[in-house]
């Protein structure tokens, strides 16, 4: 059974793979401009569909490189179904990976999580895990992630007051996010989960240095940090029940 549920988010991760980089070219623009409908030189994307990278009338294409961003999903969803098993969280996972990726695509691009996915990212996983905490099998804690929610918006609410340059309000947004899906699987996760993510946070911008691609006041995106973070959480909190 555990194969077949393997093999179905498989190919779960690489149908919907197809559909962020388009999305993500789209939505990686500065704060308070419009979202992309043109490509640089000023020529309009195609409009015929969403599948693959965002093409413009002339031809040329933009965005994430499609494969490298279905392989991504297609060993992230298997991932999260070997460690899950049939419990039915992993619905839940498997609808928020995609949103996560998106999220992280973007946030390498212009350094933003820009709040018409985050916030829909949060609303899902707080409904998402209270659907799945009335079926039976379900492997965590409603009331959990919603305190965790609350708790980590509140602690990365107050990173931000002490140092805002140094730890974006998108960040802060994304919180309530992480600590649902953390806290689904109880604190010690929740606490396992976010220092993740400040630990590859913190080694993403030492190995930027030592490339020397950035330097020690370069800003870097801590987005997608935060939220392999969290997916190591959940595939520890997985694998301990």
């Amino acid at each position: 059974m555990l194969f077949w549920i393997t093999v179905a988010a498989a190919l779960w991760g690489a149908g919907t793979g197809l559909f962020i980089p388009r999305a993500a070219y789209r939505l990686s623009v500065p704060p308070e401009e419009p979202w992309r409908t043109a490509c640089p030189a000023g020529h309009s994307l195609d409009s015929s569909g969403w599948l693959g990278r965002a093409r413009c009338t002339d031809g040329d294409t933009f965005g994430p490189s499609t494969p490298v961003i279905a392989l991504v999903m297609t060993v992230v969803c298997a991932a999260l179904a070997v460690a899950t098993g049939g419990r039915p969280e992993l619905l839940v996972w498997l609808l928020l990976a995609p949103i996560a990726v998106l999220l992280a695509a973007v946030d390498f691009a212009v350094h933003r999580l820009p709040d018409v996915v985050v916030l829909p990212l949060t609303a899902a996983a707080l409904a998402g895990l209270a659907g799945a905490s009335l079926l039976p099998g379900a492997g965590g804690s409603w009331r959990t992630a919603l305190l965790g929610s609350l708790t980590l918006g509140a602690c990365y609410g107050v990173l931000f007051l002490i140092n805002p340059r140094g730890f974006g309000f998108g960040d802060v947004k994304l919180a309530p996010a992480l600590g649902t899906v953390l806290g689904w699987y109880g604190w010690g996760i929740l606490l396992i989960g976010t220092f993740a993510g400040f630990l590859l946070g913190a080694l993403h911008g030492l190995g930027l240095i030592l490339a020397r691609r950035a330097g020690r006041k370069t800003a870097i995106p801590f987005g997608p940090s935060l939220l392999a973070g969290a997916f190591v959480g959940i595939l520890l909190g997985s694998r301990t029940l």
